[in-house]
């Protein structure tokens, strides 16, 4: 699935099963916490907190595609085509990171 298709999908079920967005402002709390949920399973498993028996349970993969809904729901909402982003995000960092990190001395 591409991106845009991506997008066209989470369109479509939101104005069908959904019903409609929730505003822009509730859906940047829901990715706040959704993002958290991830954090949460990240500190646990591979960080220095221990991980409790509900915790090991999650799906990392799971929650993390809760966040990239809600991103994607943003960007539907706020007229973001991801793609074109995307595609935008990566020339600025092959121009403004080309030796950045190769350079950066902590790196090594």
């Amino acid at each position: 699935m591409t991106i845009k298709e991506a997008q066209e999908t989470v369109d479509a079920w939101i104005n069908s099963t959904g019903v409609r967005y929730f505003n822009e402002l509730t859906n940047m709390a829901i990715l706040t916490e959704e993002v958290g949920e991830v954090a949460r399973i990240m500190a646990r498993r591979y960080g220095e907190q221990s991980e409790k028996p509900s915790d090991s349970a999650k799906d990392l993969g799971d929650e993390m595609a809760d966040v990239l809904w809600v991103l994607i729901c943003l960007a539907n909402q706020t007229g973001i085509d991801l793609t074109e982003a995307f595609q935008k995000n990566l020339e600025k960092k092959n121009i403004r990171d080309q030796d950045r990190h190769r350079d950066n001395p902590k790196l090594r």
